[in-house]
């Protein structure tokens, strides 16, 4: 009774609310008015990574890209429920839980949260399925100077399994905010395998990079046709 009534209060706050990115009109359930929602710079497709296909939201673009990083560095947490909901946007399967992407202890005392299991939960909750986190992040180390394979052997052994973990799920979503080059995507779902999950399913909030390969794809292909 009582998480009902919260939810009520929320929602009436919500429909008072001004617009956060432009201020004028009143915010949605993503908490922006619907024009500013509609401009945001959507992209609703696959990007391929690691072999992995990834569901990526935006284009890692103005604003979302500061959106991005003022949730992530500057404890801008109003900003959670638009980046849930550009997750939640997506045409994503039905999957048995949802696996946020772990940050190890020391990035989680920096910053006092893991910016993804924030959104996790606002998901789960919608699609009343579990929050589940297998899997731990030992220390981030810079990977500055390392070559392609020594990056991704380094970014391997950062994720660790919790070997007391009881619960098993054969059918996932891994989420994460960014992705670059999505070695720690592949990472997270290598362990995951090791724990029985045979479907991993993966999506993003937006993706660095995609215009540009777009360009050059686009351009080996009239290469190719002009050839």
């Amino acid at each position: 009774m009582l998480s009902f009534i919260n939810q009520l209060f929320h929602k009436g706050v919500q429909s008072i609310s001004p617009c956060l990115l432009c201020g004028i009109d009143r915010q949605q359930q993503h908490s922006l008015c619907s024009n500013c929602w509609e401009q945001l710079p959507w992209y609703r497709q696959h990007i391929q990574r690691h072999e992995h296909n990834i569901l990526c939201a935006h284009h890692y673009d103005f604003p979302i890209d500061r959106i991005i990083q003022t949730y992530k560095y500057e404890q801008q947490l109003q900003y959670q429920n638009l980046l849930a909901h550009s997750l939640l946007n997506l045409r994503t399967p039905k999957v048995q839980a949802i696996v946020p992407m772990p940050i190890s202890t020391e990035r989680l005392k920096e910053r006092g949260y893991n910016q993804m299991l924030i959104i996790a939960n606002i998901m789960a909750k919608e699609l009343k399925v579990p929050v589940w986190q297998p899997v731990i992040r030992a220390a981030q180390h810079s990977q500055k100077g390392l070559s392609r394979l020594e990056r991704l052997e380094n970014i391997e052994d950062q994720f660790q399994i919790i070997q007391t973990e009881k619960r098993k799920h054969k059918k996932v979503l891994i989420i994460d905010d960014v992705v670059t080059t999505g070695s720690s995507i592949h990472a997270l779902s290598q362990a995951l395998e090791k724990l029985g999950c045979q479907q991993i399913y993966t999506a993003c909030i937006a993706a660095g990079g995609i215009k540009q390969r777009s360009q050059l794809e686009e351009s080996a292909t009239n290469f190719k046709e002009y050839n």
